[in-house]
């Protein structure tokens, strides 16, 4: 028999969770100096894999079991781009973002320390290719923004019977944001240029100068 004490001993031992929330993943924004300068390096999924091909990402993925976020992030980065995790230094973790896919996102910005790019040996099963960006060319843009429309899809079958106005149901809508940043022949959308532009809008907010920018 359920009583108060037996529900506060389960909810006092809970760990925290979000509903319906299927997967999650880690991604290093990570920062590369070249010639005195800032830039980010981004990675091409190679070309064979089955979900997003040949598309533009950051080093990342599934976080394992047992893993923390930023265990995931340092790992995916250190398989995907073949460099010494003593080369990476994290300097703090991003905006969580949420998908309508059921998925969950934690970002980290780090900078990758006594590489040269041009040596990166990367995993060639999953990176095609490797390139930067100097930061100050993305904090310039203006990226493209585009909303699309999210609305719910029922089944045939779905009881509209067991609800006030049944089929006539005003279900909320949502509002996805899709962002593009171009450089040179590169188009960065999607979730990548979502993460990026939400990381460039707090490294500028007023309180950010340009020394704590160069500080990175």
């Amino acid at each position: 028999m359920l009583t108060i004490k037996s529900i506060s001993d389960v909810l006092s031992e809970k760990s925290n969770g979000f509903i319906d929330i299927t997967m999650q993943y880690a991604v290093l924004i990570p920062i590369i100096e070249i010639d005195d300068k800032l830039h980010i390096l981004f990675q091409i999924r190679a070309h064979h894999l089955k979900k997003q091909p040949g598309e533009i990402c950051f080093p990342g993925g599934k976080i394992e079991l047992g893993e923390t976020p930023t265990e995931t992030a340092i790992r995916e980065t250190v398989e995907e781009l073949g460099i010494s995790e003593k080369r990476i230094n994290i300097l703090g973790e991003l905006n969580t973002l949420i998908t309508p896919f059921n998925t969950i996102i934690y970002p980290f910005c780090g900078v990758i320390k006594g590489v040269d790019c041009e040596e990166i040996k990367y995993n060639k099963e999953e990176v095609y290719s490797i390139f930067t960006v100097p930061l100050d060319e993305l904090i310039k843009q203006q990226p493209l923004k585009y909303h699309m429309e999210m609305s719910l899809i029922t089944p045939s079958d779905f009881p509209y019977h067991l609800i006030e106005n049944g089929e006539n149901y005003s279900f909320n809508k949502g509002i996805y944001p899709v962002y593009f940043y171009s450089y040179k022949n590169f188009i960065i959308w999607g979730i990548t240029a979502r993460i990026l532009n939400s990381f460039i809008e707090d490294i500028i907010k007023p309180s950010n100068t340009e020394n704590n920018i160069n500080n990175l």
